[in-house]
């Protein structure tokens, strides 16, 4: 059966309310509670870690429980919007935390942020599985794909660009009130979102049986596959540099940079980094495409962001961290990198599932991308545990939130920021290209020639 229009920006829709949601959460949780609300920066970030991993070994057993469902509206719709709905609640509570004694908000923290992610899940595992259900059109189906994953962007980029300078208009200069309520706008938008989706998608009968995966598959198609393994860690050590710099940037803005417009310069920033990522994918590679293989732009690709990281320790090493047309075009190299890396992983890893079918005789599309989120949530896990470690390490302070004024830090916190928002990455970044020249195999003409093998074997 055709989907309509209609029912394709209806699921677009719904990407861009659930990743407002989800970029919210993953990029100010850290900063809320130990820059605002005052809890240790180690504590917050070992809440994080836990709560990313547990919910990243969830994320299978979610979709068994979805898979096994059966109502009047289907299997996905119902979770999607009951999920929605409980989640919503629950990030609006997240970001307007009561006053508690130190012990009673570490406890509030760590049963709302849990909960945060167990309810996320429940509408984030049936969105993306639902596409088989509503359309047995093939064109139909990569369509909702690539719109899904563009509207995704879309939410992810209105909260990197927009969150700082809605929160201090929100709160009259005070960030605790000004959380609070733009939470409450995000939670009502992605509630709105949702419903439509609900009330438009319908699921048509499928042929087709949603495939569940276990932990314990994913990681036996793992084990049996040696460039996925290669794959996923590369992945793991891009996407946690990537993360540290997300959870780092906003304090470098307001602590280092400074200055009554530090809300701008920190959105101008991000508005430069995020467009630059999407032209990346969209224009940029293919341009080098058409020139070099894919394994000498991913080698670039990492050379560029950590020359990138380089040239903004050096700016704030020689009074240039203030000049925003510097920063910027320091950013630049960053985030044009990370866009076209993050095509790259995702070509490397669909190489990947050739490479076992040819190995094993068996392939394992889903379960090796099934991997894709789990790493990433790992990855992500880990990264925001070494931030708030970095961040008590270093000393900083957090801002006061009666008063709305800036807590001044030390020369030694500022430099210690400094070299955990660059060095860390960097460490990271050269790492993955260790890993990569060292066990990689992959390249074009390695994948063409399996390709052309397999079709061999199977004709």
């Amino acid at each position: 059966m055709k989907f309509s229009k209609k029912e394709t920006a209806a699921y677009g829709l719904g990407a861009i309310g659930k990743d407002m949601v989800y970029a919210l959460s993953a990029s100010f949780v850290m900063y809320y509670y130990q820059d605002i609300m005052g809890l240790s920066a180690s504590f917050v970030g070992l809440i994080l870690m836990i709560a990313r991993v547990f919910d990243a070994i969830n994320d299978p057993f979610m979709g068994v429980i979805v898979a096994k469902t059966n109502t009047k509206y289907g299997k996905f719709r119902p979770w999607i919007l009951s999920g929605t709905i409980l989640n919503a609640f629950i990030l609006y509570a997240l970001f307007s935390a009561p006053s508690l004694s130190d012990g009673g908000l570490k406890a509030y923290f760590a049963v709302i942020y849990i909960l945060w992610g167990i309810t996320y899940t429940m509408m984030d595992i049936p969105y993306w599985s639902m596409i088989p259900a509503v359309t047995d059109n093939s064109a139909d189906r990569e369509q909702l794909s690539v719109v899904g994953r563009t509207c995704a962007g879309v939410g992810n980029a209105l909260i990197t660009v927009g969150t700082v300078m809605a929160v201090a208009a929100l709160g009259g200069g005070v960030e605790r009130t000004g959380f609070k309520w733009f939470a409450l706008i995000v939670s009502i938008i992605f509630v709105i979102t949702e419903f439509i989706l609900f009330i438009t998608i319908k699921e048509r009968p499928t042929k087709e049986k949603m495939k569940t995966t276990s932990v314990k598959e994913m990681f036996t198609a793992l084990v049996q596959n040696d460039q996925a393994m290669t794959t996923v860690l590369t992945i793991v050590l891009i996407n946690s540099a990537l993360y540290i710099t997300s959870n780092l940037i906003i304090y470098f803005f307001k602590y280092d940079v400074g200055g009554t417009s530090w809300e701008g310069n920190y959105t101008l920033f991000s508005t430069v980094g995020g467009a630059s990522q999407i032209l990346s994918m969209m224009l940029v590679y293919p341009l080098l495409r058409k020139k070099f293989s894919n394994t000498t732009i991913f080698r670039l690709c990492l050379g560029l962001s950590v020359t990138g990281y380089i040239l903004i320790l050096l700016a704030c090493f020689t009074g240039l961290s203030h000049n925003m047309a510097v920063l910027c075009a320091c950013g630049l190299l960053v985030f044009m990198a990370n866009g076209m890396l993050t095509v790259l992983t995702t070509v490397f890893l669909s190489n990947t599932v050739d490479y076992g079918e040819l190995k094993t005789g068996r392939r394992e599309e889903s379960v090796i991308f099934s991997m894709q989120t789990f790493v990433v949530k790992l990855a992500s896990g880990l990264a925001v545990f070494l931030t708030g470690l970095g961040l008590d390490m270093i000393g900083l302070v957090g801002n006061s939130d009666t008063t709305g004024e800036i807590v001044q830090q030390s020369a030694s916190t500022i430099t210690g920021l400094r070299l955990l928002m660059t060095i860390l990455p960097i460490i990271g970044l050269i790492c993955a290209l260790f890993v990569f020249n060292k066990k990689f195999i992959l390249t074009d003409e390695k994948a063409d020639e399996i390709a052309r093998e397999l079709k061999e074997r199977r004709a």
